[in-house]
Parts: C-alpha cells; sequence; structure tokens
C-alpha cells in the first residue's frame, strides 16, 4: 500500500505563488508517474501536470508558463511550483501516483482570491 500525504495549500492572492508537495511513502517500488489533478466545485477532476519515470512532463495548457513541476526522487517527494495564480485556479489539488495502480492523495485546498 501506497500513501500520500499533501502540504502547501491555502489562500493566496491573484498573482501569488504557492508551492504544494506531496510525499509518498509505505510499499514504495517503481514509481511511473507522479503528479497533480485539481477539482473545482462543480468541475470533473483535471490533469495539473504530471511527471513521467523517464521525466517526460506534461501539463495543463491553462497552467504552462506559471506552474513547474518537479520531483525528488530521492525523498519520493512531488513539488508543484504555482506562479501568477489565478481566481480560476481554485480548487482542491490532488496528489495523484501510479506504480501499476493509481493512488490518490487527500486533496489540498488552494483559493486564489483578494
Amino acid at each position: 500500500q501506497v500513501r500520500l500525504v499533501e502540504s502547501g495549500g491555502g489562500l493566496v492572492q491573484p498573482g501569488g505563488s504557492l508551492r504544494l508537495s506531496c510525499t509518498a511513502s509505505g510499499s514504495i517500488f517503481t514509481i511511473s508517474a507522479m503528479g497533480w489533478y485539481r477539482q473545482a466545485p462543480g468541475e470533473q477532476r483535471e490533469l495539473v501536470a504530471l511527471i513521467n519515470i523517464g521525466r517526460s512532463m506534461v501539463y495543463a495548457d491553462s497552467v504552462k508558463g506559471r506552474f513547474t513541476i518537479f520531483r525528488d526522487n530521492v525523498k519520493n517527494t512531488v513539488y508543484l511550483q504555482m506562479n501568477s495564480l489565478k481566481p480560476e485556479d481554485t480548487a482542491v489539488y490532488y496528489c495523484y501516483l501510479r506504480q501499476n495502480v493509481n493512488y490518490w492523495g487527500q486533496g489540498t485546498q488552494v483559493t486564489v482570491s483578494s
């Protein structure tokens, strides 16, 4: 079993920055991908950013140029640096890990508001 613990969410003004982190623990063998999804009220969960085992990265078009995903393999931790935040980035952000099956964190709230 794999456990994902997220941190770093909160309230920020438009144009501000936040960094999310997610650390995996438990039965870690070969992680094929880690990343972040988000879900706004009344919306479906959507991909924000993903980093694959070969370190290739995928970003949602809406966050390209503003968000950066990076990973510390020694710590089994993935980070999401979010800059130039907009009100439409407000959502619950979920950490995601794929290791044969999909694992999800409990979610962390990000609110962008003045």
